[in-house]
């Protein structure tokens, strides 16, 4: 209990300071903020990160390249082949790689998914948080049919180590194919009954609107990017900014909201999937209408032989054998590139010096950009209102970190 005088005279009033986190489970994730409050509206709040440092970056430092890829599922896991697919796309800079369009349909595919599932996650917690479970549970499914898409693309769901630097480990199979039609077609149905529990519901628009409203100019201030920096008016998204992996071919609007508030950032990632869905279908489409069995580039310096070949071959067992040891040829360079991630701009700043590992690797982690005005928008507010407003960030504890 803390005791504030007020100006000269002598009356005191009382506050009193809370931790929220780092283990309280409204937090979803490891971080903490100390409020100090009047009654139940927060007067003062300071943050505290750092919880699940695991210093990727310096790790990245001594790794080869593809050894980098495992440390990305760990950044954003909610929508990890966005960080994989963003990462291989940095290093195919730097070595001049181009891809086939086959490969960037794929990848567009695999990231829509991605940016689906990571949406899903956030909306409908949000709804959770505001005092709707229902919605969660309804929408959950649809995220598991998504991971066992990625299981039949790279065998893995949550952290999934997807692709190779030049493309794929492996063609999409006749399940995988079959399983992403199937979600096209079922998803829609299950979307609309999310959107008709929550777009109109009393309790919720009374819980969200007007709650937290950022600016336009306070979200360029604090960097914001991604569906936050949309919802606050600005049109800003990589995809059509800075086309990456042949997006410049895709028709998809991009969604904005005006006011910035927890509303207006649940909309947007709704609008999100709605467009994401479409860039699926066009995708696959282009996809079918290329030469089956091209999954990766034809440079054999940098994307791994197939396994039986390994067996078999002298020449692919040495090729393996230099790509995985890191010891093929890397230019010195500094390059940055981002993509549109689950929760706005990823950018990997990499630096090398001719060695086999980076010399320096950045991450440019939206959550960590975006978890800056927390502190900002929850003063004033209720603590009921600091919870759904940290929902409505999508703070990824392993992308505030790293």
């Amino acid at each position: 209990m803390a005791h504030i005088k007020l100006g000269d005279n002598s009356l005191e009033k009382e506050t009193v300071t809370l931790n929220l986190g780092p283990t309280h489970p409204a937090t979803h994730g490891v971080f903490q903020n100390i409020l100090e409050l009047d009654g139940e509206r927060i007067v003062s709040a300071q943050s505290t990160i750092g919880y699940i440092h695991r210093a990727f970056e310096k790790i990245a430092e001594h790794r080869p390249f593809y050894q980098i890829t495992p440390l990305t599922d760990r950044l954003n896991y909610c929508s990890a082949p966005i960080n994989n697919m963003g990462w291989h796309m940095t290093v195919e800079k730097l070595l001049g790689i181009q891809t086939p369009k086959r490969v960037d349909y794929m990848r567009i595919i695999a990231m829509e998914l991605s940016r689906i599932a990571d949406h899903l996650v956030c909306n409908s917690v949000i709804g959770v948080d505001s005092g709707a479970f229902t919605g969660f549970l309804y929408v959950f499914q649809k995220r598991e049919d998504i991971y066992e898409i990625f299981e039949e693309i790279c065998g893995s769901r949550l952290t999934t180590n997807m692709g190779r630097i030049g493309g794929f480990e492996r063609d999409f199979n006749d399940v995988a194919i079959a399983k992403i039609k199937k979600f096209i077609v079922e998803f829609p149905d299950v979307m609309r009954e999310f959107e008709n529990l929550f777009n109109r519901n009393r309790i919720f628009i009374d819980r969200c609107v007007g709650v937290t409203p950022v600016s336009a100019e306070k979200a360029l201030a604090y960097s914001w990017s991604g569906p936050l920096l949309r919802s606050c008016g600005v049109d800003y998204d990589v995809r059509v900014a800075k086309p990456y992996c042949s997006y410049e071919e895709f028709d998809f609007e991009i969604p904005v909201g005006t006011t910035g508030d927890i509303y207006d950032r649940f909309l947007v990632r709704n609008e999100e999937m709605w467009q994401s869905l479409s860039i699926i279908k066009q995708a696959l489409v282009k996809m079918e209408n290329e030469p089956k069995g091209i999954f990766n580039a034809e440079v054999p310096d940098y994307c791994l032989p197939p396994k039986e070949d390994v067996y078999s071959s002298m020449e692919s067992l040495i090729y393996h054998f230099k790509i995985v040891m890191g010891e093929v040829p890397i230019p010195k360079a500094e390059i940055y590139h981002s993509v549109e991630g689950g929760n706005g701009e990823l950018g990997f700043y990499l630096v090398t010096d001719g060695g086999r590992a980076p010399f320096r690797l950045h991450f440019r982690r939206p959550s960590f950009i975006n978890y800056q005005a927390y502190v900002d928008i929850a003063k004033g507010g209720m603590i009921s209102d600091a919870i759904l407003a940290m929902s409505s960030l999508n703070v990824i504890a392993g992308e505030l970190d790293a």
